[in-house]
């Protein structure tokens, strides 16, 4: 896993994608970019309705580190093709290489545990309720990508699942 890569995460609130974000980066020692972070952070110093402008950041910070042959793991929701096609797009413009990993929790009574319980580690950030996750909008994929279903599986276990399907995916690529 030595060339500069995009680790694009997608999924919804309560799936397990910072955890296992969060884990694949210290593993691989690529950047951390996490969309809530920024956005919080955009709030607390801008105090406005924050939109598209965290992804806009996010976006710029992993082309300067691709740049550098970094490689970049994005930590957001993800949810429609729009911001699917751009992370792709700043993979593409740095010459890097890009995997989409979509995270999901199929046990919906796990899933709104993990909701329900779950405290912020962003300080500030209010964090969706159950109600909210089942109404987000999030489209369907159409195309290739790394699936991992977390339910009824440890942190360890789910991370050991994606490094694998991680090194499975880059003898494709």
């Amino acid at each position: 896993m030595d060339s500069k890569i995009l680790y694009i995460f997608s999924g919804l609130p309560g799936s397990g994608k910072s955890t296992l974000a969060q884990g694949l980066s210290s593993e691989l020692n690529c950047a951390y970019l996490r969309i809530d972070t920024i956005e919080q952070a955009i709030r607390d110093l801008c105090e406005f309705k924050v939109e598209g402008e965290g992804y806009r950041l996010a976006y710029r910070v992993a082309s300067d580190n691709l740049s550098q042959g970094i490689s970049v793991v994005s930590d957001s929701c993800n949810p429609i093709e729009l911001t699917r096609t751009e992370w792709q797009q700043v993979a593409i413009n740095t010459g890097s290489k890009f995997i989409n990993i979509e995270v999901i929790c199929s046990d919906k009574t796990e899933h709104k545990e993990r909701i329900e319980q779950r405290e912020s580690s962003i300080p500030g950030l209010k964090l969706p309720t159950w109600q909210q996750v089942e109404a987000r909008e999030y489209h369907a994929w159409e195309s290739d990508r790394i699936v991992l279903d977390t339910a009824g599986k440890t942190q360890n276990q789910s991370l050991q699942e994606l490094i694998l399907s991680i090194k499975e995916w880059q003898g494709r690529i």
